[in-house]
């Protein structure tokens, strides 16, 4: 039975994907969401971004700025979850994607992940580091539901 589902996400088109089509599961079986966005840390090297860059017209720290963008589409997503009516929570957190998004998944009792795919080859995902590469392989017991895009 699923009851709690967890959806990562980054705000890209796959990844709005998986949380539409996470809603629709959770609206069918009855089922919260929990809404998460990873920071990786080792994306940046802590810098400022040039005040004409930021939305906020402010100079700020880049992981600043990340949290801000990643609150939006959460934001977005939570909306989504509220239009059908389905309960759901929002969690940023910071560090590797794939470890941080299984322990939340754990620390939530997720009973499903559901994560959006941008259709690459094994080959390219293990290459470039993909993040649903590394949940698909990863040993944890907790499913994983890949999204094409």
């Amino acid at each position: 039975m699923i009851s709690r589902i967890l959806v990562a996400t980054d705000g890209s088109k796959p990844a709005t994907k998986s949380v539409q089509y996470a809603a629709d599961l959770a609206k069918e079986v009855n089922a919260n969401i929990v809404l998460v966005s990873v920071i990786d840390k080792s994306a940046f090297v802590p810098q400022a971004i040039p005040a004409a860059k930021t939305p906020t017209r402010i100079i700020q720290p880049v992981e600043d700025y990340m949290r801000q963008a990643a609150e939006g589409y959460l934001g977005d997503a939570e909306k989504l979850c509220l239009k059908n009516k389905i309960k759901s929570r929002k969690v940023i957190r910071s560090g590797h994607p794939v470890e941080e998004i299984i322990r939340e998944a754990k620390k939530s009792k997720a009973d499903l992940i559901v994560v959006g795919s941008y259709g690459k080859s094994a080959l390219k995902a293990a290459l470039i580091g993909s993040v649903t590469f590394g949940l698909i392989n990863r040993k944890e017991k907790i499913p994983v539901l890949v999204i094409k895009g």
